[in-house]
């Protein structure tokens, strides 16, 4: 993955609901900062998902359109790599306590250089309060990254 931006990464579980919508989110208002950035996103057990889940949460999408964020093309969840973490400038996990433990297990070396938020899942927190502290907490991460 090549690219003149420097890259935010968003990690999840699934890749399908939050990591994605903080994907969209980035990438929507990095113009109005004027930040050289570009966010994508990864799983770090897409395995779990099941099978029938489809490309995007249903939650994601209603949450974007509600913002009139477009969200062409969906592509499906992507397994973080090493490659993945190699790229990008900066790294946040949703949520720490569910994040860190399986980053130590699967890629050990990079624990310590991820940014971790407390945006809970869906079986832990609604879409209606999940969504607006992503949404606050990537507005955050803009002007933090536009400050310098």
């Amino acid at each position: 993955m090549t690219t003149p931006h420097s890259q935010v990464l968003f990690l999840c579980t699934g890749n399908y609901y939050r990591s994605r919508f903080a994907e969209y989110l980035f990438n929507h208002h990095a113009p109005d900062y004027a930040l050289p950035w570009r966010a994508f996103s990864r799983g770090l057990a897409i395995e779990l998902l099941k099978d029938d889940a489809g490309p995007l949460s249903p939650h994601t999408r209603h949450g974007l359109a509600l913002r009139e964020i477009p969200i062409e093309p969906i592509r499906a969840p992507l397994a973080l790599t090493e490659q993945d973490l190699a790229t990008a400038r900066h790294i946040v996990a949703l949520k720490q306590t569910e994040h860190r433990p399986l980053l130590h297990s699967r890629f050990p070396d990079w624990v310590e250089r991820v940014e971790y938020w407390q945006v809970d899942d869906i079986e832990d927190a609604h879409p209606n309060e999940a969504l607006p502290q992503i949404e606050a907490a990537v507005l955050a991460l803009l002007q933090r990254l536009s400050d310098g």
